[in-house]
């Protein structure tokens, strides 16, 4: 049995199988504290320039992840899937320093 750390798995990249388009890296993780477990992946949406034309960040449900390689997490994600794990990031007001 493998064992993988957080830092470990957010250093490869997720591929979706059902058209071969790389989604990203994992940046977060969804937990169940009360079944001591992991509910899915979050790849963060990029900023943009200056924070315009934010992406939605994609949280894929642990069941749809079919495999982890070397370097990739071999997702399978059909188009309606996808659209469904579209999660919009809250939007910041004012300027942050």
């Amino acid at each position: 049995m493998k064992r993988w750390s957080t830092n470990d798995l957010r250093k490869l990249e997720i591929i979706n199988l059902c058209d071969g388009t790389r989604l990203g890296c994992a940046s977060d993780f969804e937990f169940d504290c009360e079944d001591a477990k992991i509910l899915a992946l979050v790849i963060a949406g990029s900023d943009g320039l200056f924070g315009m034309g934010r992406e939605d960040d994609i949280i894929i449900p642990w069941n749809k992840i079919e495999c982890f390689g070397e370097d990739t997490i071999l997702v399978r994600l059909s188009p309606a899937d996808l659209s469904y794990c579209l999660c919009p990031r809250p939007k910041r007001k004012g300027i942050r320093y």
